[in-house]
């Protein structure tokens, strides 16, 4: 059974920072695009961060400079390094493989002091 293990959400201040990790597992996740998403209360999912089999990046406008997406093939993984974060980063970040259908349960980011 293919899945992806988001974790590293959690309570952080204002300028704070957090690492997000999506774990593949059933697969390897080395030849497929992978994005983070996120989703606030009573808004829609929007994808954040993209990276490429290749390793090539794409950021939203609103997390460019402050996030950073990255993979480690060899550990099947993932990552999202998130830095001055904001309040309005609040939400649940997910990660997803688009050529899987696959999508992730979900970790919670709460940035607020």
């Amino acid at each position: 059974q293919v899945q992806l293990v988001e974790s590293g959400g959690g309570l952080v201040q204002p300028g704070g920072s957090l690492r997000l990790s999506c774990a593949a597992s059933g697969s390897s996740i080395s030849r497929s695009a992978v994005n983070w998403s996120r989703q606030a209360p009573g808004k829609q999912r929007d994808v954040v961060a993209s990276i490429t089999s290749g390793g090539y990046t794409g950021y939203a406008e609103s997390v460019k400079g402050r996030f950073t997406i990255s993979r480690d093939n060899a550990k099947n993984t993932v990552y999202l390094q998130m830095n001055s974060l904001k309040p309005d980063d609040t939400a649940v970040y997910y990660c997803s493989v688009p050529t899987w259908g696959l999508r992730g349960q979900g970790t919670q980011v709460t940035v607020s002091s």
